[in-house]
């Protein structure tokens, strides 16, 4: 069956360790898109964080952002939304009080007051790039909790990979736990992960399933490329699961096809094999 839809994560996949798209990730994308393949990104980023790198695709995109909170054309239009709850996230945000210096609420707004913080420290070690990256959207409220006057798209949490762990158990022992769901994304070498708190309806997986859904694509004709833990339920669903060689090792123990890094072309390496062959192989 032919591919009718990709599905690309962003960071440590689309993106080689230069924060760039390749000429050869961007040609097999163009050329797909030319077959009438759809090409989504899907990914943890904000919608606007993750506009750069799609603007770097002279290819129409379908934006599957927040790990599946929204879906977006590349103009911005708005598909689907999943909201967190606003006294959800209130109870997430007493529950992760330890860890307050690396927590944010992120809401669907245009611009300002976007990302919320008790502090902008732009003297971080972890965070200040980021901070100076996003500035025009980040606002700071103190308790964070007073931010809450509207369902925010999730709770961020972010911070070297061992307090990360910590704050996760915490979350996964909540006695609410069955009111959000959480994203995790590692970054072992760099000592970094961040955890998203958001919709219990939401994962990459459950997002795509219900947008190929709408658009009457099968799971066969699904070719998904991912790295990390929050893409594993995107992995899972798409009847064509690529893994990156970078990718986190649990990844590449469940089978699923390996291309090469995201400093070797994997995405294109992997479009090129399995949606631009005359006859593709099959998962």
């Amino acid at each position: 069956m032919p591919i009718r839809l990709i599905a690309l994560d962003i960071d440590g996949t689309l993106l080689n360790s230069r924060f760039s798209v390749s000429d050869r990730n961007r040609a097999a994308i163009a050329e797909a898109v030319r077959r009438g393949i759809e090409v989504a990104l899907v990914t943890g980023r904000r919608f606007d964080f993750a506009l750069p790198v799609a603007k770097q695709i002279d290819s129409p995109l379908t934006m599957i952002v927040n790990n599946g909170a929204l879906v977006r054309t590349k103009e911005g239009h708005t598909h689907l939304r999943h909201l967190l709850l606003r006294d959800t996230a209130r109870r997430v945000l007493e529950t992760t009080r330890p860890w307050r210096s690396g927590a944010s609420v992120v809401f669907d707004r245009p611009l300002a007051n976007q990302v919320m913080l008790e502090t902008i420290d732009f003297e971080d070690g972890i965070r200040g790039a980021y901070y100076q990256r996003n500035l025009p959207f980040l606002a700071e409220a103190r308790p964070l909790e007073s931010c809450l006057t509207e369902d925010p798209i999730q709770v961020m949490l972010s911070g070297p990979v061992r307090p990360m762990r910590e704050a996760e158990r915490a979350l996964r022992s909540a006695a609410f736990m069955h009111e959000f769901a959480i994203a995790v994304t590692v970054y072992e070498a760099k000592d970094f992960s961040m955890i998203d708190v958001i919709n219990p309806r939401v994962s990459k997986g459950t997002t795509l399933a219900e947008w190929t859904g709408l658009r009457g694509v099968a799971r066969a004709e699904i070719l998904a490329i991912g790295d990390n833990h929050n893409d594993e339920e995107m992995l899972s669903f798409a009847g064509i699961p690529v893994v990156m060689e970078n990718a986190v090792p649990e990844l590449k123990t469940r089978g699923w096809h390996v291309t090469h890094t995201n400093d070797n072309d994997g995405v294109a390496a992997a479009i090129e094999r399995f949606a631009l062959r005359e006859t593709p192989e099959c998962a």
